[in-house]
Formats: structure tokens, sequence, C-alpha cells
């Protein structure tokens, strides 16, 4: 049955606060057991709009529906409900939402518009490059939608545009499917991250365009949700095209618990500052995630690091970043083990990043049919590695192609294209690693006139670099476990 918010009072002139009578069908319609909540064309302005059980709100071609930016509309339910679990608060509140649901949905061609182009503003901080996060002018900044503990959630084919902060946050969810959604941040918007499993199972991501300042994908396990909902586990990511100032998908930096089975395959990563960053921060174990024949770019961006809101993009330009590293001095990260990587066709501006510690070495790594292709293509240099957040943060260094620290039974096969200033770059610096097999297939492309190159070509300008594991032959392997 259906249930047309226009009936319960809403009025589509994008300046009327519509929340009653969107949350009166809302209620009406979970009242009767479930149905379809219908948002026709128009814009509709609206507060906090809370979602439940077998209840599906679609939004019909046309419909707009706005995130209201008064903080005095938007419930706070860290500040505003009683639970005794909740030690750590969400940030200015949220718009869309459900908790403790069952069969929820958001379906249709509609957008839901969050007014981030409000919040952001350029200061010109960044030396006037235009590329730093932009500055902020409402604290509270809601989440577009936040769905903790919904088993059976979908949300499909809507657009999601100018997110003010997270836009699709789920907590402790179980059985979700994201499919054919749009969603088009500010891509210099601090915090306006694309889509956040967070502690969730059973969780599908396809078709989707992302397109954000802040990470495109997170998989991640946030210390409130940790202590609620365990491992987040479960997640196959296809068929996207991601574009964000960090990193395309992001697993981690939160880690209160773990996080295992994640596969991301067939997607288009479109000038991240990082490709896939894989994070060990907080204790907890990381492992058997599978990245599958990925392309695009990574470039790195302008910083302000004298501004005390939002001072860096986390990424440099690296292809594949993975980290085990203190948070703050004394603490433990956690493991990261069993991560394979294949068919990936990238142009980059930084190192293949691998870097544990003694205490928490990173452990069988595989990269398999890797091609890259390592050119300046921003406005910065790449003369930098990014280890934040941790003791060690950002500091200067030569890029090699492939940087490797405490990591054991490393395997990376390829090819490697150096043009420009990074045809002097070494191929390799590994310290303090165990069992590493590194083959790659060198080509310098330097410019030239044309027919310089095209004799060059003719002849060849290829090296290989053989096999660095000098015992190769007695390789032991990491027992994979879950």
């Amino acid at each position: 049955m259906n249930y047309n918010i226009m009936a319960y009072g809403a009025v589509a002139d994008g300046q009327t606060n519509c929340r009653e009578a969107i949350q009166k069908a809302i209620d009406h319609c979970n009242e009767n057991g479930g149905g379809r909540v219908v948002v026709p064309a128009g814009k509709y302005l609206s507060g906090t709009i809370i979602l439940k059980s077998n209840v599906e709100l679609h939004l019909e071609n046309g419909a707009v529906l706005i995130s209201s930016l008064k903080q005095e509309d938007i419930i706070d339910f860290a500040r505003n409900v009683e639970d005794p679990n909740e030690d750590i608060g969400w940030e200015g509140g949220c718009f869309l939402c459900a908790f403790h649901e069952k069969n929820i949905s958001i379906t249709g061609e509609g957008t839901i518009y969050g007014q981030g182009d409000k919040v952001f503003y350029d200061d010109g901080a960044d030396s006037d490059f235009h590329e730093c996060p932009k500055n902020i002018k409402i604290e509270e900044r809601p989440r577009t939608t936040f769905f903790e503990d919904v088993e059976n959630l979908t949300v499909r084919g809507i657009t999601f545009q100018d997110a003010a902060f997270w836009t699709l946050h789920m907590a402790g969810c179980r059985h979700v499917i994201v499919d054919g959604v749009r969603i088009f941040n500010d891509v210099r918007g601090a915090n306006n991250d694309g889509i956040d499993p967070d502690t969730c199972q059973d969780v599908v991501i396809t078709n989707c365009i992302v397109q954000a300042g802040d990470d495109a994908i997170v998989v991640k396990n946030s210390a409130p949700m940790a202590k609620k909902y365990g491992a987040c586990e479960n997640v196959v990511i296809s068929n996207c095209v991601l574009y964000s100032h960090d990193s395309a998908l992001k697993v981690g930096t939160e880690t209160c618990h773990a996080i295992r089975h994640v596969v991301l395959s067939d997607c288009v990563f479109r000038d991240c500052s990082r490709g896939v960053g894989i994070w060990a921060r907080d204790g907890a174990i990381i492992e058997d995630i599978h990245v599958h024949h990925v392309s695009g770019n990574t470039k790195r961006y302008a910083d302000c690091p004298q501004r005390k809101f939002a001072p860096r993009w986390w990424g440099k330009g690296e292809p594949i970043f993975i980290s085990a590293t203190p948070r703050r001095p004394g603490e433990h990260p956690g493991y990261i083990r069993n991560i394979s990587f294949d068919h990936i066709y990238m142009t980059v501006e930084s190192a293949l990043f691998l870097a544990g510690e003694e205490e928490s070495r990173i452990k069988n790594v595989s990269i398999e049919k890797m091609h890259l292709i390592m050119k300046k293509q921003g406005t910065q240099n790449a003369n930098v590695f990014d280890e934040q957040p941790s003791v060690r943060g950002v500091y200067p260094h030569s890029i090699p192609v492939v940087y490797a620290r405490c990591v054991d039974y490393l395997e990376i096969d390829g090819t490697v294209t150096l043009e420009g200033a990074y045809q002097n770059c070494s191929l390799q610096e590994i310290e303090g690693c165990k069992e590493v097999q590194i083959c790659l297939k060198k080509t310098i492309k330097v410019r030239q006139a044309r027919k310089e190159i095209r004799r060059k070509n003719e002849t060849g300008s290829q090296s290989t670099i053989p096999c660095s594991n000098k015992n190769r032959n007695n390789r032991r392997t990491v027992e994979r476990s879950s």
C-alpha cells in the first residue's frame, strides 16, 4: 500500500519544514504492517526523519528531500537518547535514520540533498591551489543518514547530493544492499564520506558512483559500535566508480574490532589521493581483504598543515597503502594479514606503501599482474610519506616504486613505467622484511622528440628486475584464519 506524503500535509516549496507530515506517513505505514511512503516530484525541506520497520521510502523522479541545517530541527541521538553503551557521541545528529528495525528501503530516482554547499567555503589557505579541504561555516553538521542495528536494509537508485557530513552511514546492520546509488559531494568537503559500513555484516555495494572529498567507501569498526556489534565482515564491493580526495576504498582506520572478508572488484578510481588504504590502529585484526581488476589514477593534492581544521588530505598518491602503526605512543595498532591484489592498472604519484612495526608485522601480502605508470599529474611534488594518523605522521622521503617495512611473505609482480621526474626513482626500498619476492619489469619514458621516441620503441628500453628473494624455494606460508 502507498502512503503519499502530500496526503499528510507536506508542502513542496523547499522552504516549509515537512518533518511532521513525512513522519506521520512513515508511522502510519508502519502501524498498518508496512508499505511504501511516496515522495512525489517537488522540493521538501525536513528535520530528522525516523524510518520504521517494513517501510520503503520511495522518492519519485523529480523529488528532492532536503536536510535542514538548523540545530533545532536535527535530533542528535548521542545527546538525546539514553544509551549505556554509547560513550562516544556522533557529531551533529542525523537527517534520515533508523534504530533497531528491520526491512527498511530507500528507493527511487529522486535526490536527498544535504545542503553541504552551504556548509563549506574556500578560505584560500593552501596558497590558492584550491585543493586543500575547505573550511566550514556550521560546526553542527548532520549526517545525511545513520542506520543502527537494521536487518535487511536496501538503498537503491537514489542520488545523494552535497552531504554536510557522512553520507550513508550504517552501523551494526546486517544484510545490506546498496545498488545503483549516486553520491555527488563537494570534492573538497572534509568528513563527507560516501558509504560507511561500520561493524556491519553481509553487505553488497554495487553499481554505484561516489564522488566525495573524504573517503568514497570506508569499511570500519568504530569504538561505540564495536562494543555493541563486534566484527565488520563479509563486504562485497563491485562495479563502482570512486572519486575522492582521500581513499577510494579505506579499510580502517577505526579498528576497534576485527575486519575480515572484504572483496572489491571491477572498480574505477578517479583522481584519488589513495587507491586502497588498509589501516590497523586500534588493536584489532584485519584479514582476508582481496582486490581484483581495478583501474584509474591517484594524485597528490595541496595541503594546509598550518590550519587547525582539516589541515591535510590523507594520502599522497599511493595506489596501495597498508599500514599497522600505533595511533599514539605506547599503543598496539593490531595486525594485518592475508591481503591480495591482482590486475591493477593505475597511473600514480607515489609508492606502493606497506609498513608495519616490529610488534605488528604485516603478513602474507600478494600483488599480482600490477601495471603502474608513475608520473606527476597534479600541482604537488611527491616527496613525502604519509602515515597519519599515527606516531609517525607525515615526513619527507624519496619515492621508490615499492616501499616495505616489517612485512613477512610479500610477493609482487608486474610492470612499471617511469615518466619524467620519476625516471630515476628506485624500484624498491625494503626494511626489516622477511621472505620478499619482487618481480618488476621497468620501462623508462623520457620526454623527447617524436623521432627519438619512435627509435626507442623500436629498439626497446626495458629492463627486468629479477625476483629479489634468494630463498624463494623455501617460502613458508601463513595460515589463513577467521
